[in-house]
């Protein structure tokens, strides 16, 4: 039974202990991104998928960065990943659908910004941003 405790306390204290980790890896990311340290928050972020996988606002970091660094591939399959793991993350469609424009995918932003619309709750001024864009580049 003292074998069962001790095991039991032992499992307990990793898990809080990588629960802590998760936390303060992401927290560190957020604070070089908010530095302008892209390569060490990129670390951060990734390490922090590697604890939690599905925390959605890793991923968003990391297509922040990958924006920044003009690397679309990477950007657009992190915002893709934001939107599987939370399909009404308005932030990641904004993103995606502008990144959309720039790769002039117009179907696909079209389609994009209707389910902003339907999802949109802080960001919903900035429906029009994307619409006058789009418009913009479909007149040329």
């Amino acid at each position: 039974m003292i074998k069962f405790r001790y095991s039991l306390f032992i499992i307990i204290f990793l898990i809080f202990s990588n629960a802590k980790a998760e936390l303060s890896n992401f927290e560190k990311g957020k604070d070089l991104f908010n530095n302008k340290k892209y390569d060490q928050a990129k670390f951060k972020f990734e390490q922090d998928i590697v604890f939690n996988p599905k925390n959605e606002n890793s991923y968003l970091y990391l297509a922040k960065i990958f924006n920044f660094k003009k690397n679309n591939i990477q950007e657009e399959k992190n915002l893709n990943t934001v939107i599987l793991l939370n399909p009404k993350n308005e932030e990641a469609i904004f993103n995606l659908a502008l990144l959309k424009i720039r790769k002039s995918n117009y179907e696909e932003t079209k389609t994009l910004i209707e389910n902003f619309k339907k999802v949109c709750k802080t960001l919903c001024q900035r429906t029009s941003d994307l619409q006058n864009k789009l418009d913009a580049v479909l007149k040329k």
